[in-house]
């Protein structure tokens, strides 16, 4: 069980319980997790623990009748779930507070049940009904009772079996049998209750001798056997699914009549099997009742031949009742079996696999019985037939052909193209799924690669080559399971093959991954972004409405064609894509895919600060079928996570150089104070330590390395599972070690580019205000020069120049404040930047612990390479352990 279902079913649980937890349900997971262990069900476990609840049962008949009922739908985990609830009749304390809990909700329930009833008037005392009345009102129920019992579920479970198989197969409508079939109960070979059509006038059987009264009884019985009421026993009718019974003249001797009883069994199967061979015949119930129908009908064919001989014995005088069940034993033990089945097939509503499931369990159960294990085996191997084929063009072909919904593999309507839309698009995982109660017992083992390997050989089809495969034997039911097992493997490594070598070398699926999505997404092509970022600058520090797409668009042209990228040969797949969220809230919407929180996220109102180009932009990437299973849109939004937070902290890192190329040109001005200038210098080298680190750690101790790893993988994948796999895995270590399914991680890591972008901001406009305010003093120079005073012209000129050089310092006068007051400024800076890294190196340092996740220890050892935070860390961790630690009682 996967993590994910351990912690939905947990929830489930702590909701249905009405548990409110402070810890949570973590607390419960990580015990589950670190206490389970593999329970393999027995029949012996599973015997032992169906004894024990029916024991601990008030009412054990009814949970017995449960359990069988359960068992013949073929419900999943079954065993599993009897034995846990075994294990819990043994916990008293447990008991006791579901008890307890069940008590509290069935009050809440009754309380809510009260609040919001209705109020009605209850008839007067004096408004009674007769005795007469009473019982007239309660035949007429139960006359309801019966006809809904028999008639009116087989009408309407053809009703809503032909519905969802006509919508399912729109434009091609399944056949049904005319009405008048149904309507002429003659054509039934059961008995036809309510019409007497015998001519014969019944002679009383107490008056007639001995002998007579066998003759007469038998021919009766002949009868009987073939579904018409004789006129000494007749049938009665059927309530509900119960067997057919027999009542018998009373005035019958009792010597024939206990023989008689003996035979009727005999009758009651046939009456079964018969109503189950006309009900199971119409198109509704699908080709594998039908098939299994069809075999039984053969069986009944030569049980009536032999009530044939036995009619032309007694018209001979040659039949008496004792040589009647000698002859009928044989067909006895056929009848019971074939009954038998058909009960247990209506009961549990079974169709298709669900129906060879039940015929393959009942045939193992008569290993002991050779006669009816070889029954159940013709039987089994008849109703196979077509469930095998539809599975054969499955395995062989891809194709589904499944018009009664009978098969394991079912097919949804979902469009391939979605799969580039959607990021929560499931085309892979759900265009085709596993109904669970239609795997055949036989085979659940391979339930799996069935379903792979028919999927291998769609999406093959699908792209327009017609796949079949070589080693396609015919499959046929039998008992020794290596058979099935050996060709579906054939089949399966076939289709594994074909669609491997299809994507890898025809579709060019690492070429790629590693020419295209490493370059641009994984910033693998240094000379293509430097161009790229050198001529977008401008562009994307505009806000992000501002930005024209198609320029951004022709300026990335130009940058592919003049850089190394020019020799990929997909570059024109890469397309510009400006995001209407920031990394942040990108993130958080993704995370809360499936969750309750998704609406809310979804629907809140986006962020009143306006995005610049250099927040939103990111690239994306074209994909056609079938390379779009692997790199789909889940893939690519990731892909893209990854870039934003790389891209941006590029973009920082061009900032800061910017700044120390600008400090270097202000060392030429006349600075009032170099103390404090020279501490914006260093907190400028503190910030571009800090972020050319955590650039090296992403790309040379993240990337690289699981791309390796990737690669490596990739090489010795033998399905496209496995390449989904591993392409999967690849994205989530590289987004967990790069922080960025940390949403408190990634928001230190925000604060400390903004802290960053700021102070670069500051940084610029102040260096941009000493060169004015070089430029003032220079222009005021009234002194002329060795040429002679300044003329006329010099003048106005100079005049024009102080105008505009004082319009562009009024624009920067924010900045040019006391040398205190700007000190203070940077010191703030330094400040929140220390503040900010500390909290990022200390909760590093707690996931990397508490979490094993080591690999971020390689960011604390390269930003605290000396020990300078070292103390200041060590002081928090033992601030916090105080916190933590539980108050000691008092000796």
């Amino acid at each position: 069980m996967s993590e994910f279902r351990i912690h939905h079913d947990v929830n489930e649980l702590l909701s249905l319980l009405r548990v409110h937890s402070v810890e949570g349900a973590e607390v419960y997971i990580d015990l589950l997790q670190k206490n389970r262990t593999p329970y393999v069900t027995t029949t012996v476990s599973a015997h032992s623990a169906k004894v024990k609840i029916a024991e601990f049962s008030r009412t054990p008949e009814d949970f017995l009748k449960k359990y069988d009922e359960l068992k013949s739908k073929n419900t999943r985990h079954l065993d599993s779930l009897v034995y846990l609830l075994s294990k819990l009749t043994e916990d008293k304390e447990t008991l006791q507070y579901l008890q307890q809990n069940a008590k509290e909700r069935a009050e809440l329930a009754a309380s809510a049940a009260t609040s919001g009833s209705v109020n009605f008037s209850i008839p007067s005392s004096t408004s009674k009904i007769s005795l007469q009345e009473l019982e007239e009102l309660r035949k007429q129920l139960g006359s309801v009772m019966a006809n809904s019992s028999v008639q009116q579920p087989l009408e309407l479970t053809r009703k809503i079996l032909q519905d969802k198989q006509n919508k399912k197969n729109s434009g091609q409508p399944i056949p049904v049998f005319p009405p008048w079939v149904y309507e002429r109960p003659a054509l039934i070979g059961d008995f036809l209750i309510g019409t007497n059509l015998s001519t014969y006038t019944t002679v009383p059987i107490g008056t007639l001798p001995l002998a007579s009264q066998e003759s007469m009884i038998v021919e009766d019985l002949l009868y009987i056997l073939i579904g018409v009421d004789g006129r000494y026993i007749t049938a009665q009718p059927l309530v509900g699914r119960q067997n057919r019974a027999f009542s018998v003249d009373p005035n019958l001797d009792l010597s024939i009549k206990e023989l008689v009883t003996r035979i009727l069994p005999v009758a009651a199967s046939y009456s079964a099997v018969t109503r189950f061979i006309e009900e199971k015949a119409s198109f509704e119930y699908g080709q594998v009742n039908h098939a299994l129908a069809a075999a039984m009908r053969t069986l009944i064919k030569e049980y009536m031949i032999l009530i044939t001989q036995l009619e032309h014995l007694q018209r001979q005088g040659l039949l008496s009742l004792q040589k009647l069940w000698f002859y009928i034993q044989p067909t006895m033990r056929t009848l019971e079996i074939l009954a038998s089945l058909a009960t247990s097939v209506d009961k549990g509503e079974c169709m298709g696999g669900s129906t060879l499931s039940l015929l393959h369990d009942k045939t193992f159960n008569y290993t002991g019985d050779s006669q009816a294990q070889e029954l159940c085996l013709y039987l089994t191997k008849a109703a196979s037939v077509p469930y095998f084929e539809i599975l054969e063009k499955w395995i062989y072909r891809g194709i589904i052909n499944d018009p009664y919904s009978e098969f394991m593999v079912e097919e949804h309507e979902l469009q391939k193209e979605k799969i580039q839309e959607d990021y929560n698009d499931k085309y892979w995982d759900q265009r085709y799924t596993i109904v669970q109660q239609q795997i055949p017992s036989f085979l659940q083992k391979m339930a799996d690669k069935i379903l792979s390997t028919g999927k291998y050989l769609n999406v093959v089809r699908e792209c327009g080559r017609d796949v079949t495969c070589p080693v396609a034997k015919e499959v046929i039911y039998t008992l020794k399971e290596r058979a099935y097992v050996e060709q579906i493997e054939k089949a399966y490594n076939y289709a594994s093959k074909v669609l491997l070598d299809f994507l890898m070398e025809e579709k060019e699926l690492v070429a790629h991954l590693s020419r295209s999505i490493k370059h641009y997404f994984l910033m693998d092509q240094g000379d293509f972004f430097v161009h790229f970022m050198d001529l977008t600058e401008e562009e994307l520090k505009k806000p992000v409405d501002d930005i024209i797409t198609t320029r951004l668009e022709a300026l990335l042209e130009l940058a592919l064609r003049m850089s190394t990228a020019n020799t990929d040969p997909f570059k024109d797949d890469l397309k510009i894509d400006l995001m209407p969220h920031d990394l942040i809230t990108q993130l958080l919407r993704v995370l809360a895919i499936e969750t309750k929180q998704e609406k809310a996220i979804i629907s809140a109102d986006p962020t009143e600060l306006t995005l610049s180009g250099l927040e939103a932009f990111s690239f994306d990437y074209i994909v056609k079928w079938p390379l779009s299973l692997i790199i789909n849109r889940k893939a690519l939004t990731r892909y893209q996570m990854l870039f934003r937070h790389m891209f941006y902290c590029k973009h920082v890192e061009r900032q800061l150089c910017n700044v120390w190329i600008s400090n270097k040109t202000a060392k030429q001005f006349s600075l009032h104070s170099a103390k404090w200038f020279a501490g914006a210098f260093t907190l400028r080298q503190r910030m571009l330590n800090f972020v050319q680190n955590i650039q090296y750690y992403m790309m040379f101790e993240v990337m690289e390395p699981t791309w390796h790893i990737l690669e490596k993988n990739l090489k010795l994948a033998s399905n496209i599972d496995d390449v989904l796999s591993h392409h999967t895995s690849f994205l989530d270590n590289c987004l967990k070690d790069c922080m960025l399914t940390n949403p408190e991680l990634l928001k230190i890591f925000s604060k400390l580019m903004s802290v960053c972008v700021m102070f670069t901001n500051c940084m610029q406009r102040f260096t941009q205000s000493m060169k004015l305010d070089n430029e003032m003093d220079r222009l005021t120079l009234e002194h002329g020069t060795m040429l002679g005073p300044p003329t006329e012209e010099e003048r106005a000129e100079e005049t024009a120049k102080k105008k505009l050089t004082s319009k562009l310092l009024a624009e920067h006068a924010d900045n040019l404040h006391l040398t205190s007051s700007f000190e203070a400024t940077i010191n703030k800076f330094d400040s929140n930047f220390s503040t900010h890294l500390l909290d990022l190196l200390d909760k590093l340092s707690i996931y990397s612990t508490n979490d094993c996740e080591h690999s971020m220890l390689n960011i604390i050892y390269r930003l605290d390479f000396n020990g300078f935070y070292t103390e200041r860390l060590e002081h928090m961790s033992a601030e916090r352990s105080q916190k933590e630690a539980p108050l000691l009682p008092c000796l």
